[in-house]
């Protein structure tokens, strides 16, 4: 079974050269087996690129992650709204149709790491946006969709 065609969609995670997390977006080139590496033509590139299988996943609203530096963004009221069209840019940037976004003001806390900024909707599911303090990265935070909790009212 392959996991992977020609022109699908791939987010790639792995480390820039500095040493922070890195998200890169492209497409899938040529296909081999999914266990080897695969050709993938990433965004603002010219040339393939041929990455192991493994580290690429096909796109979806709930892996497209916005990793920021400055926990004071969830701190901030006025910085954590902003946070809303930061990822919409992000989704963007991977390629999602948000089929739509509320900003829920200043955000709802709704756990000691973080507040629920957003719902949304995408592929006829519905998301909420969650600002969190970054588990990976002291001092950072991670704005991701989340499908929501059943008291979560959408």
């Amino acid at each position: 079974m392959t996991l992977f065609s020609h022109g699908d969609r791939i987010r790639y995670a792995t480390t820039g050269d500095d040493g922070l997390p890195l998200v890169r977006y492209g497409w899938i080139g040529n296909v081999g087996d999914d266990t080897g590496p695969i050709e993938v033509l990433l965004d603002d590139e010219l040339g393939g690129n041929v990455i192991d299988a493994d580290k690429l996943e096909p796109v979806h609203v709930g892996n497209v992650t916005l990793t920021l530096a400055g926990d004071d963004l969830l701190d901030d009221p006025s910085l954590r709204q902003a946070l809303v069209n930061l990822w919409r840019a992000e989704a963007e940037i991977a390629g999602l149709q948000i089929a739509s976004l509320h900003s829920i003001g200043t955000g709802v806390r709704d756990s000691s790491e973080g507040y629920v900024i957003a719902e949304l909707s995408s592929g006829g599911e519905q998301y909420v946006l969650r600002a969190v303090r970054c588990p990976q990265e002291v001092g950072a935070i991670e704005v991701r969709a989340d499908r929501p909790n059943r008291w979560e009212v959408l």
